[in-house]
C-alpha cells in the first residue's frame, strides 16, 4: 500500500464492545462490534496502542475498484448520533440518483450532492450509537446496491460547547446514548480527568475541561461499573479561545465549609497567594491565600448561610460574588499587563500566542441540469455596468446581534474562479468541528464602500478543522433564495434622560448548535419613536439545504448612530415562519447607579442600582469598575435587580496586590434575564451581556 493512499482507522471501545478483525479486501469493512476514525495521517507505521483504550491499524488497500457500483469509504467515518455532520462518501458509479442508508436511516437526498462518480458529498441521519452498515443504491434498482459493513459509526457521546480555550475551565455537558452514567463514573479530556465532575442523569454530566495544548481530544467516560470506557476521539477541540462557559459557582449548601480555586484566566495555572475574602467586611471576613495548588479552604461555624466572596490576586483584576449559596467558588482572574507586574521577571502572559487555526479549501456548486459539470449562477441577477456577480463564504458566528461585514475584495469568488464541480474558495478557520454558508449577489463597485446584495444562498456543517492542516474537499450547494420576508413588531423600553433614542433590530439564521448565519438584509436602525413594524426583506427559506434551521430575532434599544448605552436589548426569539409577525417585548429597564452619587467619588465599598420601571424581571447585575484608563477590572456579580449592596474594602491590598489602582474610574452595570437562571450553578457566560436572554447597561464615571 502507497503512504499516499494510507489512512488510519482506530478502534473506539463501547460498553460491551469486544475487540475485533478487520477483513481487507476491494473495499473497507470491520466487524460490527467496532467503531473506526478515519484521518488524513499519511505515514506508514504499525499498529499504535492509544493511551484511551484503543488501537490504530493501517486498512485501506491501494487496489483498483473494478465494481461499478463500489462503495469504498466515509470521511470522517464516525459522528455523533444526532447526526448532522458533513460525510464524504468513496465509491463508483454515483450520481444524483444515489440513495445512501446509514445502517436503517436513509439520509436526506436533499443534503447530498454528487461530486463524480466516485465522491458524493451527504449529511448524517441521526443514528444509535455503535457502527452501522453503510448502504448506497441507484434509485430503486436494487441491483446496485452495495454494502459496506461497520462503514459508519455513530459516537455514543459528544460534548457541548464541544471546543474552548487551551487554558481549560471550560465547563462542558457530555451526552450520551444508552449509559448508564452514576457516582463513581470518570470523565477524561485528553487523557486527563476532569477538574470537576457532576452527574446530571444516567446520560449527561457535567464537566470542567482540564489545561490542555492545541487541538482535538478524545473524550473518555467510565462508568466505573465494570463495563468498557466509552471513547470518542476528537469529541473536544482546544483553541485559542475564550467561551465563557468556564468558572463559577456550584456544590451543596453552605454548611460550615467552603472550598474556593483560583486560577489565571489566560494560562489556566493555579493562582498561588491569591486572596480570597469571605464576607462584605474585613473587620469580620475570613480571609486566606490560596496555595501552590490555587485552592483555599475555609472550616468555619460562620459559614451558614449565603456569603460575599471575593478573590483578588497580585496583577490580576479582582471579582466578587454577592450572596454565594453554595460550598464552591471557582475563578478565573484576568491578568493585568503593567509595568509595575512586570520587574525583573517575563511580562505577564497576555497576547502574542502562536495560532492553532487550520484552513477550508473547497468549491460553491450551484445545481443544474449537467450532472457533474459546473453550472451557471442562475439565482444571481446579470451585473450591470459598475458591478460584478460574486461570492463570499463565511464561518458561523456565536452572536446572532454581530453586524455584517463584507471580507476583502480579494476573497470574492467570482464566475471565473477555478474549480471542478464548482467555483473554488479557501478560508482560514479556528480548529473544531465548524459549520459555513455562502452569499452570492450582485456587488456595486462604482462607489466606496462596496455595496453587496446578496441573492442565493448554501451551507455546510459539520466540517472538521485541525491545528495547522488544511481541510480539503468541502462544497457548498449554493441551493437557496434570499427571497424571503419577515416583519418585526418591537415594544421598545421607555427611553430615559440619557436615552436610548433608537432601536437596532437583527434577524439571523440559526443553523442549530453550530452558531448563526450573519445576512446583510438582517439589520435595521430606526429612530424612536418606530413608525411600524420592521420588515426585512432578503431572507432564505427554511426547506432544503436549511431545515431544521431557525430565524433568531433581536432587538436592541440604543443611544447614538454607534449604538452605545444606555442601552436595553432583547433577543433569542426564535420562529420558521415568515407567514406571521414576530412580537419583541420584554426590554429591561435602564439601570441607574445611585451609589456612589452623580459626581461623587466612590468609596470603594458602597454600590446601589435601581432598573427601570415597568421592565421585564431582573435575575442576575453585574457591575464592570474600570481603573487604571481601562488596566484593571472589578467585577461585581448580584443575584438580583435593583438593589444595596456593600463588598471588602480592597485598600489593604494596594495596586497592584489585588485593589484597583486610585484615579478616574468608569463603573458600568448591566442586568437581565437568564434562560433557566440557577445562581448555584451560575458560570462566566451567565454574568457577561452575551449570555442574557435581555439585558440592560450603562456607564459613570467616578473617582476613587
Amino acid at each position: 500500500m502507497s503512504a499516499s493512499a494510507a489512512r488510519r482507522l482506530i478502534l473506539l471501545v463501547l460498553p460491551g464492545a469486544a475487540l475485533f478483525g478487520v477483513a481487507l479486501g476491494a473495499c473497507i469493512a470491520s466487524a460490527p462490534e467496532g467503531i473506526r476514525r478515519q484521518t488524513d495521517d499519511d505515514d506508514d507505521a504499525g499498529p499504535i496502542i492509544d493511551f484511551d483504550g484503543g488501537f490504530t491499524i493501517d486498512a485501506a488497500p491501494d487496489v483498483p475498484v473494478g465494481d461499478p457500483h463500489a462503495l469504498v469509504s466515509a470521511d470522517p467515518s464516525h459522528g455523533p448520533f444526532t447526526g448532522g455532520g458533513r460525510v464524504l462518501v468513496r465509491g463508483n458509479g454515483f450520481s444524483a440518483k444515489t440513495r445512501i442508508w446509514f445502517g436503517e436511516a436513509e439520509a436526506d437526498v436533499a443534503t447530498m450532492l454528487a461530486i463524480d462518480p466516485t465522491r458524493l458529498q451527504i449529511t448524517a441521519p441521526p443514528g444509535i450509537a455503535g457502527p452501522v452498515e453503510l448502504a448506497v443504491q441507484s434509485g430503486d434498482d436494487t441491483s446496485t446496491r452495495r454494502t459496506l459493513p461497520g462503514g459508519y459509526a455513530y459516537d455514543a457521546l459528544y460534548a457541548q460547547p464541544s471546543s474552548g480555550p487551551v487554558s481549560g475551565g471550560t465547563v462542558i455537558e457530555i451526552i450520551g446514548q444508552g449509559t448508564s452514567w452514576s457516582d463513581g463514573t470518570v470523565a477524561k479530556i485528553g487523557g486527563k480527568p476532569c477538574t470537576t465532575l457532576e452527574i446530571d442523569a444516567p446520560t449527561s454530566l457535567r464537566c470542567t475541561v482540564p489545561q490542555g495544548t492545541p487541538g482535538g481530544k478524545p473524550i473518555t467516560v467510565d462508568a466505573g461499573d465494570g463495563s468498557a470506557p466509552v471513547v470518542v476521539l476528537d469529541a473536544y477541540t482546544y483553541e485559542d479561545s475564550t467561551n465563557g462557559y468556564n468558572g463559577g459557582l456550584s456544590g451543596e449548601p453552605i454548611a460550615g465549609e467552603l472550598k474556593v480555586l483560583v486560577y489565571d484566566n489566560f494560562t489556566g495555572d493555579p493562582l498561588a497567594g491569591a486572596h480570597v475574602i469571605v464576607g462584605s467586611d474585613m473587620a469580620t471576613a475570613l480571609v486566606k491565600d490560596a496555595d501552590s495548588s490555587g485552592v483555599v479552604y475555609f472550616q468555619d461555624p460562620s459559614l451558614d448561610g449565603a456569603r460575599t466572596v471575593t478573590i483578588a490576586g497580585k496583577c490580576h483584576s479582582p471579582i466578587t460574588f454577592v450572596d454565594v449559596p453554595v460550598d464552591t467558588v471557582t475563578a478565573y482572574l484576568d491578568p493585568v499587563l503593567s509595568p509595575i507586574c512586570i520587574g525583573d521577571a517575563d511580562p505577564p502572559p497576555v497576547g502574542g500566542k502562536p495560532s492553532s487555526g487550520g484552513a477550508i479549501e473547497g468549491e460553491l456548486v450551484w445545481p443544474g441540469k449537467n450532472e457533474f459539470k459546473k453550472s451557471p449562477w442562475i439565482t444571481v441577477p446579470a451585473p450591470k455596468t459598475g458591478q460584478r456577480q460574486a461570492a463570499y463564504v463565511f464561518l458561523t458566528t456565536v452572536d446572532p446581534t454581530a453586524t455584517f461585514q463584507l471580507p476583502s475584495s480579494s476573497m470574492a469568488v467570482t464566475p471565473e474562479s477555478p474549480g471542478e464541480l464548482g467555483y473554488g474558495f479557501s478560508i482560514g478557520s479556528g480548529a473544531g468541528n465548524r459549520a459555513m454558508y455562502a452569499l452570492a449577489g450582485i456587488e456595486d463597485q462604482s462607489s466606496l464602500p462596496y455595496k453587496f446584495t446578496a441573492y442565493a444562498m448554501g451551507k455546510v456543517q459539520g466540517v472538521s478543522v485541525q491545528p495547522g492542516a488544511v481541510t480539503s474537499g468541502v462544497y457548498i450547494v449554493m441551493d437557496r433564495t434570499l427571497d424571503q420576508a419577515l416583519t418585526m413588531n418591537v415594544e421598545p423600553p421607555a427611553p430615559g434622560p440619557k436615552g436610548p433614542d433608537r432601536v437596532r433590530a437583527t434577524v439571523a439564521v440559526m443553523l442549530g448548535n453550530d452558531g448563526y448565519a450573519i445576512l446583510p438584509a438582517g439589520q435595521k436602525s430606526p429612530l424612536l419613536p418606530l413608525a411600524g413594524p420592521l420588515s426585512f426583506v432578503g431572507l432564505p427559506a427554511l426547506d432544503g439545504s436549511l431545515l431544521g434551521s431557525a430565524y433568531l430575532s433581536t432587538a436592541r434599544a440604543v443611544t447614538g448612530a454607534a449604538g452605545s448605552a444606555p442601552m436595553s436589548v432583547v433577543g433569542q426569539l426564535l420562529t420558521t415562519s415568515t407567514a406571521q409577525g414576530v412580537n419583541v417585548d420584554g426590554f429591561v429597564g435602564v439601570p441607574t447607579l445611585s451609589a456612589p452619587a452623580p459626581g461623587a467619588a466612590w468609596d470603594g465599598r458602597h454600590l446601589a442600582t435601581s432598573f427601570g420601571a415597568g421592565g421585564s424581571a431582573i435575575d442576575l447585575s453585574v457591575y464592570d469598575i474600570v481603573s487604571g484608563n481601562g488596566l484593571v477590572r472589578w467585577t461585581v456579580v448580584v443575584p438580583k435587580g435593583s438593589h444595596a449592596i456593600e463588598v471588602p474594602d480592597l485598600s489593604g491590598f494596594p495596586f497592584p496586590a489585588g485593589a484597583l489602582p486610585s484615579g478616574p474610574i468608569t463603573i458600568g452595570v448591566h442586568g437581565g434575564r437568564v434562560d433557566a437562571f440557577d445562581y448555584t450553578k451560575l458560570r462566566y457566560r451567565d454574568i457577561r451581556p452575551g449570555g442574557m436572554a435581555a439585558y440592560a447597561l450603562d456607564a459613570f464615571p467616578s473617582f476613587l
